[in-house]
């Protein structure tokens, strides 16, 4: 039996036993209170009222054949769960929402950071941040716990409630969250970018980078700055604090003010003008006179014409070094750098 089918022959139950199919209230939250936030936040219409009810819904159990039983429609629906809700349970209509509206239902969403980007671990049965599997048939979405805050604030507090949740850094801070979220989710299933990494250090960092010694790695979920490494970056005078950018692996010339940084990439995160911004600025807070390199590492050449046909975004003056191609690196260079004018004949 197909979706469709299912939550049709739901709301035929519903129906028989003379009961809504879905209640006014989710969680005690009504359908015009999500009209009231939505129009608040220049979010309203009738789709996304009804996207946000949708994923409000926890009476029904997740739709999800391989969720844990614990689980509920409210802790990660798929766009095809979502359209079927409201669709059939909500209006009473044969069929599910169209899946190719989702960009004016549930996108407008997650731009605001109101929905969150899930996806269900099938070999777990619960949901984690992001969606690192294109095209899965996992992939969901969720509300926002803010947001959520946001529906049941009371009404002598909500313009201020409101304003604050749409202020511009607001936004960016939850959006910046969640992408952080992701990319942790993403290590957890993705486990190419823990083996590029230790590739780039027992080979790359081997041949290309001798005398260079191993200060950060960043290849686990968790506490990403180890005591150990703590201490190894208190040896080079190097000082972390909050915010600093931190590179898949931060090397050091023992004893020097030198420095390497290798980003390893199977998905995103290349050395950009703003990666090598960024690391110079946390390096050189303690060391004024620190020098820095840079490689971004990629596990094949058709990883390379992936991204770099896409984003051509490598910054000048960086390296380049393909894990299939391990003999050679190469430096990018632009054609307006006169200090890499000359030419080399072999």
């Amino acid at each position: 039996m197909g979706l469709e089918e299912k939550v049709r022959a739901l709301l035929e139950d519903a129906q028989l036993k003379e009961r809504k199919a879905v209640p006014d209230a989710l969680q005690n939250i009504t359908k015009e209170r999500v009209r009231l936030i939505l129009t608040l936040i220049d979010r309203c219409t009738d789709d996304m009222v009804d996207t946000v009810f949708a994923l409000l819904d926890d009476q029904q159990s997740s739709w999800f054949p391989k969720a844990d039983p614990s689980l509920k429609f409210c802790d990660g629906a798929s766009i095809g769960h979502i359209g079927a809700h409201i669709g059939i349970l909500q209006r009473g209509n044969t069929r599910k929402l169209d899946r190719e509206g989702r960009d004016y239902w549930v996108k407008p969403l997650c731009e605001v950071g109101a929905v969150q980007r899930v996806i269900l671990l099938s070999d777990t049965g619960y949901f984690i941040s992001g969606h690192p599997i294109a095209k899965s048939p996992n992939s969901a979405y969720r509300l926002d716990k803010e947001f959520m805050e946001l529906l049941k604030t009371p009404g002598d507090k909500l313009d201020e409630e409101v304003r604050a949740w749409i202020e511009e850094d607001s936004v960016r801070k939850r959006l910046k969250l969640q992408a952080l979220m992701a990319v942790k989710a993403s290590r957890q299933i993705d486990k190419k970018h823990a083996t590029l990494i230790s590739t780039c250090i027992d080979v790359y960092m081997k041949s290309f980078l001798p005398g260079f010694e191993v200060l950060y790695v960043d290849d686990q979920d968790g506490n990403r700055i180890t005591k150990d490494a703590q201490a190894k970056l208190k040896k080079a005078g190097l000082e972390l604090i909050l915010g600093d950018a931190m590179p898949d692996v931060l090397l050091w010339k023992t004893g020097t003010a030198f420095f390497w940084v290798v980003e390893a990439v199977t998905s995103d995160g290349e050395v950009d003008l703003s990666k090598v911004t960024l690391i110079k600025r946390f390096l050189q807070r303690t060391l004024p006179d620190a020098k820095v390199g840079f490689t971004t590492a990629y596990r094949h050449w058709r990883d390379v014409a992936r991204r770099q046909g896409k984003y051509k975004n490598l910054a000048p003056n960086t390296y380049l070094w393909v894990q299939e191609d391990p003999s050679k690196h190469f430096q990018i260079v632009t054609f307006d750098d006169q200090s890499h004018s000359h030419l080399t004949f072999c």
